[in-house]
């Protein structure tokens, strides 16, 4: 059996066992290619250098971070902004319009999408750019799923790679989006200039379920879905939230979070909020703290990659892998302790650790 490909209207017959070679061949640029796509904009070549450093594959990872090392003296402009929102908060319906409105003052606008639901369905949470079909047809516009992988620390590299490159595309603000949930909205914050957090109309009771950490991490609370009989609801909302940030220590010396009311459907609020967001970046670059906090969340990051490369290395290994079914079996058993099993997958991968360490 043949399987056919179709490439810029053009019809191939390749038998499948040459798929993956035809496809790496087909996908893979000269990385002067790459870097002079980037650099004009070109959305196809753009889309393969993103597909590039998402890559999995070794010979892609190496030709990915030699374009990221041209591409870095081209990046470091753009404006990065964090938001996340529990399900339903209409994060999407927010992004769209705040999107346009974007560019519609003259800026060109990146949505990054982190979607932990990955690792079960392989998807990404923007893989249908129908949610946001206005955006994904603005030529100042370009929506990019960021994939987990199957683990928080793929989110974190994929993510801040591709952020790279969108900045060195003249992307001036990139807005990074979370489903709010998990561990998800402390990598957004880490990887952004800016995190916004949206919440509903209503707080009462649901102000209890706000974890705490959240609420440090937000440089703004922006109650959505303000509109029509919502107003007085919002307005409630936005009260307890300012009332909470109140006795919290904010994380900025330069900044104390407000709380706005808005409507992603309507648009309103849209214009204060981008104002805010401006005088925050203003103020936090004119007292050197935005540089202070990017080069924090670069050591971050190298440590992020750290341990991801060695999560690879150590699932990768012959001998951990040859030994691993039975130490997984023992202990789903309890024939032996975690800390046992644990010492044997590093002590077969070549660490000689104690059990403290």
């Amino acid at each position: 059996m043949t399987a056919l490909f179709v490439d810029t209207g053009k019809v191939s017959v390749k038998p499948p066992n040459d798929r993956q070679a035809w496809r790496a061949k087909r996908t893979t640029l000269s990385l002067d290619a790459y870097v002079e796509g980037v650099l004009s904009h070109d959305r196809t070549r753009l889309a393969r250098a993103i597909s590039l450093v998402e890559s999995s594959n070794p010979d892609h990872q190496k030709l990915a971070q030699e374009l990221l090392v041209r591409l870095a003296p081209h990046a470091g402009a753009a404006h990065r902004i964090g938001i996340t929102g529990v399900p339903g908060v209409g994060k999407s319906t927010f992004i769209e319009c705040f999107g346009n409105q974007l560019t519609e003052k003259g800026h060109k606008v990146a949505v990054l999408a982190v979607d932990p639901s990955s690792s079960r369905s392989g998807g990404s949470i923007l893989g249908d750019k129908t949610r946001m079909e206005t955006l994904a047809n603005n030529p100042d516009a370009y929506i990019r799923p960021s994939p987990s992988s199957g683990r928080l620390g793929g989110v974190t590299r994929t993510t801040r790679e591709t952020m790279l490159v969108m900045d060195a595309a003249g992307f001036d603000v990139i807005l990074v989006e979370t489903v709010g949930a998990g561990q998800n909205e402390t990598v957004v914050a880490d990887m952004t200039d800016f995190f916004l957090v949206l919440m509903l109309p209503g707080a009462g009771d649901e102000l209890q379920g706000i974890k705490k950490g959240v609420l440090e991490l937000a440089d703004m609370i922006a109650v959505n879905k303000c509109e029509d009989d919502n107003e007085q609801k919002a307005e409630a909302a936005r009260q307890h939230y300012a009332n909470a940030l109140h006795i919290m220590t904010p994380s900025s010396p330069n900044w104390r979070p407000p709380v706005l009311k808005i409507s992603g459907l309507r648009g309103i609020g849209l214009e204060d909020l981008w104002s805010q967001i401006e005088t925050h970046h203003q103020l936090l670059s004119e007292s050197g703290e935005l540089e202070d906090v990017r080069r924090h969340q670069r050591i971050k990051w190298m440590w992020s990659m750290i341990e991801d490369k060695l999560m690879d290395a150590v699932r990768n290994h012959p001998q951990v892998r040859e030994c691993l079914p039975r130490v997984k079996q023992e202990v789903e058993a309890g024939t032996t302790t975690v800390p046992v099993g644990v010492l044997e997958v590093l002590r077969t991968f070549g660490l000689d650790v104690g059990l403290n360490g």
